[in-house]
């Protein structure tokens, strides 16, 4: 029987309660802030579809309250539980992503198959897997870190993340595969993984790139459409001028909350994945770096809990989550800035998704639950 830690705080635990508060109202805010912006994002085009002005801001207030006890639960339960339950993680999350291609359980929207239904409910499981692979490189790693010296050692790793990558490429999704695998090699090299076993797999990796682009006629168009946009205005290179527009007419301090006028049925997916072009547009350029210094400082708490871990599990969960909200966030910007081509990538806390708000809030409270354990210092 799965056993949670008492809620009463112990002397060792005092001395972290503080970095506790900062990380759980950071995120808390973080949260709130999404709901605020994906109401002034999707009020119009809620009321447009769905004859409800409300309709994503009630999905993402769920979404949030549930995140938020995922947070807590995860904050009081041993993440050493998550070691002994690896396998059983990675083959619920495997059935998840599976479920999305059984006719009848999986959604399909714009050509994708990512969301399975689920009592009226939608879950998007590559959302999941990422967290799932974290768990289990985390295990994996710290168990055998002088096996991942080696190739052989190494086998295991890529042999779950290169199945997990697979299906969640052929949904498609790219940019979350490509999510996953920044991860997933990042994981490996604080891990222990040799400099030559990087530079074997990374190569390769690079080079598969615009392979994957190639053999998608819609993945090149929108490389295409990245490196002209005013070649196809109304096609290809539509979202991307859109977001450019928004996020310019924004300038130094922003049109003010909920004085967006990209959102009014402009900018496609403005609620989701192009979130932080309306955001820019309501807050402008100083307040979006504020914004942007939030998530660099949550890294930064993250990755210090990991530092302070007492073992080697606690100190890659910690790191693997914080790896996920900074690659994830540095692509976001990337897409909405027109930095690299249009992919579909949720920003960590913020885009309409419950999901992964959800997913994120849940990760969070296991890191909080390493630095409950964590060595004094």
């Amino acid at each position: 029987m799965v056993r949670l830690h008492k809620l009463k705080w112990h002397k060792s635990e005092k001395g972290c309660l503080k970095d506790i508060i900062i990380v759980a109202t950071i995120v808390v805010l973080l949260a709130s802030f999404g709901c605020l912006m994906v109401y002034s994002a999707s009020f119009y085009s809620a009321e447009y579809h769905y004859g409800n002005k409300y309709f994503f801001l009630f999905k993402q207030i769920m979404g949030v309250v549930l995140g938020i006890f995922a947070m807590i639960f995860f904050t009081f339960f041993d993440y050493h539980y998550l070691k002994k339950l690896k396998w059983w993680i990675i083959a619920f999350t495997l059935v998840l992503l599976a479920l999305v291609f059984v006719p009848g359980i999986g959604m399909e929207s714009y050509g994708a198959k990512r969301w399975i239904s689920v009592f009226g409910f939608s879950i998007q499981p590559s959302e999941i897997a990422k967290f799932s692979l974290v768990i289990f490189i985390a295990s994996y790693m710290s168990d055998n870190h002088e096996k991942v010296k080696t190739f052989k050692g190494l086998l295991p790793v890529l042999i779950v993340g290169g199945i997990i990558c697979v299906l969640v490429m052929i949904e498609p999704s790219m940019s979350v595969t490509m999510c996953i695998a920044f991860v997933t090699l990042f994981m490996l090299i604080i891990g222990g993984m040799s400099k030559k076993h990087t530079l074997m797999f990374s190569i390769p990796a690079a080079a598969l790139v615009p392979v994957l682009i190639i053999v998608e006629p819609y993945r090149l168009k929108r490389l295409m459409a990245f490196i002209d946009p005013w070649a196809s205005p109304q096609g290809e290179g539509f979202q991307l001028i859109q977001s450019l527009y928004s996020l310019g007419d924004g300038g130094l301090f922003g049109v003010g909350i909920f004085n967006s006028r990209q959102k009014y049925l402009f900018l496609p997916f403005a609620e989701s994945d192009f979130i932080l072009s309306i955001i820019g547009e309501e807050i402008g350029f100083l307040g979006l770096t504020i914004f942007l210094m939030i998530y660099l400082f949550l890294t930064y708490k993250l990755i210090k809990i990991g530092l302070r871990a007492k073992d080697r599990f606690g100190t890659m969960l910690a790191c693997g989550v914080a790896f996920i909200i900074s690659v994830q966030t540095l692509l976001n910007v990337a897409v909405v800035t027109g930095s690299i081509p249009p992919t579909g990538l949720p920003l960590p806390f913020i885009s309409s998704g419950g999901t992964s708000v959800m997913v994120f809030m849940g990760a969070i409270g296991i890191c909080l639950n390493v630095l409950r354990q964590s060595k004094n210092k």
